[in-house]
């Protein structure tokens, strides 16, 4: 099946809100070719289908925040009403409210888009406790490996000679 979307357009439509991956209302409106108040109208019919792990309201602080670092959302910043954001989970439940084709082959490829950054992240954390452990790894070698320079640079000092006294000897040094 061919993407009707760009797999990065969606990624960058993912923004990371109180610790979870979510999509904005208004871009889900987009992708699936709906008017953002028809996608929200039909979650409040549905509503029992949207427990808060799927889907969070922005609070003003937050919905500046995102018209802040987003161009595409400068319109948010004076309406009256906060904006939704979809989870992964509520993006896969707003395929079965919307009820187009659309709609299903836009949620499969937007959960695709989650799964693969979810993907990246482990990866990702897999890579900083590795580097971790080689950092730790390197500052102990760092140590061992000053030694062994302190060690050749004693035996690459020459050591002094030693000096023979000019003069005559007395009997005490004798």
């Amino acid at each position: 099946m061919k993407a009707i979307i760009p797999q990065e357009t969606i990624e960058q439509r993912i923004f990371l809100i109180r610790n979870q991956k979510v999509m904005v209302d208004r871009d889900l409106a987009e992708l699936y070719g709906v008017e953002t108040k028809h996608l929200n109208r039909q979650v409040k019919r549905n509503i029992q289908r949207f427990p808060e792990e799927f889907m969070l309201q922005l609070t003003i602080e937050e919905r500046n925040q995102l018209v802040t670092i987003c161009h595409r959302f400068k319109t948010m910043k004076h309406s009256s009403s906060l904006p939704y954001v979809f989870t992964e989970h509520g993006v896969a439940m707003l395929a079965s409210v919307l009820k187009s084709d659309r709609a299903v082959k836009i949620s499969i490829n937007i959960i695709k888009a989650f799964v693969k950054l979810r993907e990246m992240l482990s990866t990702h954390k897999e890579l900083a406790h590795k580097l971790a452990q080689l950092e730790r790894k390197i500052e102990k070698h760092d140590d061992e490996i000053k030694l062994i320079f302190d060690a050749i640079r004693q035996l690459m000092t020459p050591p002094e000679p030693k000096r023979k006294r000019i003069g005559f000897l007395q009997e005490k040094e004798k």
